[in-house]
C-alpha cells in the first residue's frame, strides 16, 4: 500500500492523530482483536491521517504507540482493561478506518465515529436460551437420549444465566466460570441421581462445553505464530486459568453430590 502524501502539520494536530491511533488500537484490544490486527489498523489510520510513520508495541495489558511527523516524535502509553469479546466493536472500528483511508473522514469526524461505536449486546435471557440449545445439540450429536438433551438444555441455560449475572455484578471471570461450571454440573447430575436418563455421561460432559475459552486460545496461538510472543503467552495463560476454574467447579459439584463413578 503506497503511503499518502505527508502534509505539513503542527504539533497539536499530530498529538490528536496520535490519540486517535492509540484509542482505536485500545478499543480493538479491549474487545478481543488479535495483535496483528491491532498493529495493522493503528498504523494504517495514522498514515491515512498524514503522519510519516507509526510504531506500535502491543503488550499484555497495555498499548505503546509512537507517531513521527515532520519535526516531532510523540509517544503515548495506554493501559488496557478487558471489556469482553465483541466483534461488533472491532468491525465498526475497521469500517471507520476504511472510510478515513478513502478520504471520507477527517480527524474530527473520525473521532465522532469512534465515540459513536458502542458494544452490541444481546439480552441475557436470549444468550442463555441459545447456549442451552447449542449444548443440547452437542449432546444429541453425541447420541444422548431426549431426556439427557432436555437436562443439558436446562443445565447449560441456567449456568449461562448465572455467568452473565455474575459478570454484570463485576465479579472476576475466574469466579464466574467456577460458579457456572458448578451450577451446570450440579443440574446435569440430576440425571444420574434421579435416574432421569440412560446417558448421564453425555449430559455431564456436554453441559459445560460453553465454558471452553475458545476465543482466547485461538488468539493466543495466532499471536504466537505471528511473532507476538508476549501477548500470546499471556492469552494462553489466561485461557488456561479459565479452564482450571471451570474444572474446579466441575470437581466441586461432583464431590458435593457424589457423582463419582457413574455407570
Amino acid at each position: 500500500m503506497s503511503e499518502p502524501p505527508h502534509l505539513p502539520m503542527t504539533e497539536p494536530q499530530q498529538r490528536e492523530i496520535t490519540r486517535l491511533c492509540v484509542e482505536s488500537g485500545l478499543r480493538l484490544m479491549q474487545h478481543g482483536a488479535e495483535s496483528a490486527l491491532i498493529e495493522s489498523l493503528s498504523c494504517r489510520l495514522g498514515l491515512a491521517l498524514g503522519v510519516r510513520s507509526v510504531e506500535v508495541a502491543v503488550m499484555a495489558n497495555a498499548l505503546i504507540l509512537t507517531t513521527l511527523g515532520a519535526d516531532h516524535c510523540i509517544t503515548t502509553v495506554r493501559r488496557s482493561a478487558d471489556r469482553g469479546i465483541n466483534m461488533h466493536v472491532i468491525t465498526e472500528v475497521q469500517r471507520a478506518i476504511l472510510e478515513v483511508e478513502e478520504g471520507r473522514l477527517d480527524p474530527a469526524s473520525y473521532r465522532a465515529a469512534l465515540e459513536a461505536v458502542q458494544p452490541l449486546r444481546y439480552p441475557r435471557w436470549l444468550l442463555s436460551l441459545v447456549i442451552g440449545l447449542s449444548c443440547a445439540c452437542f449432546a444429541r450429536l453425541a447420541e444422548a437420549d431426549v431426556e439427557a438433551c432436555g437436562l443439558v438444555f436446562l443445565a447449560s441455560g441456567l449456568a449461562m444465566y448465572v455467568r452473565l449475572r455474575l459478570a454484570k455484578l463485576h465479579f472476576s471471570p475466574l469466579l464466574t466460570f467456577f460458579a457456572s461450571a458448578f451450577v451446570a454440573t450440579s443440574l446435569a447430575g440430576l440425571g444420574l441421581l434421579l435416574k432421569l436418563t440412560l446417558t448421564p455421561r453425555i449430559a455431564l460432559a456436554t453441559c459445560v462445553l460453553f465454558l471452553v475459552p475458545g476465543f482466547p486460545l485461538i488468539n493466543g496461538v495466532s499471536d504466537m505464530v505471528k511473532g507476538y510472543s508476549n501477548i500470546g503467552l499471556a492469552r494462553l495463560a489466561w485461557a488456561t486459568l479459565l479452564s482450571a476454574a471451570s474444572c474446579g467447579g466441575i470437581l466441586l459439584a461432583m464431590t458435593v453430590w457424589k457423582l463419582w463413578g457413574w455407570p
